[in-house]
């Protein structure tokens, strides 16, 4: 009923998807302007809630100017200007849960977490909770020192891993960015709002 719910103002869900080439923080900013044809948010229609989700109908297909790169999918109430609500990492993979509670190895313990070495991702804190000092939200991490069950995370691809300096856990999500050398499409295939928990 929460995601199928109209009330409020403005009214839920997002009624519109934009595209970012840097960190939409808490106000949306980096949204991807210009090109021929011109970048704009697309209109987004979303499928009943089932099972704490709601999926999105159809595919959503974005134009994008040259030497611009999309990392982040933004959720707004309207096509210009507008509320923003939040944003989530380009690519399909879902949000694992991690911990650290040994500093001294620098490690982010996450059971059966799917990411390997040279993949991006990028943190959240837990509700309630903190990251571990060291990581912020926003930025892209790379991962070294996979295994099944931990990872490290580095500032570049194969460097040496963030130094850690206090505990703390949140969620880790592997983040796909597609960099566009000329004018192209971009194209939303799949997308679903959850309830955490």
């Amino acid at each position: 009923r929460l995601l199928d719910s109209a009330a409020g103002t403005p009214a839920w869900p997002p009624s519109h998807i934009s595209l970012h080439d840097g960190d939409p923080g808490t106000t949306g900013a980096n949204e991807l302007t210009g090109g021929s044809p011109a970048y704009g948010r697309q209109a987004a229609a979303w499928d009943a809630a089932s099972g704490g989700s709601r999926a999105l109908t159809g595919t959503e297909q974005f134009n994008v100017p040259a030497t611009k790169t999309v990392r982040w999918i933004g959720y707004w109430s309207a096509a210009t200007a507008g509320t923003y609500f939040g944003a989530s990492p380009a690519g399909s993979a879902a949000r694992r849960a991690f911990c650290v509670d040994d500093i001294s190895a620098d490690t982010l313990e996450s059971p059966a977490h799917g990411l390997v070495n040279n993949d991006q991702a990028v943190v959240f804190a837990a509700n309630g909770a903190a990251l571990p000092t060291g990581l912020a939200e926003g930025t892209i991490y790379h991962v070294v020192s996979a295994t099944t069950d931990d990872l490290q995370l580095s500032a570049t691809s194969g460097g040496a891993a963030i130094n850690l300096t206090a505990i703390g856990d949140g969620d880790i999500q592997k983040i796909t960015p597609e960099v566009f050398a000329a004018q192209g499409t971009y194209t939303v295939s799949a997308l679903t709002l959850s309830l955490p928990g």
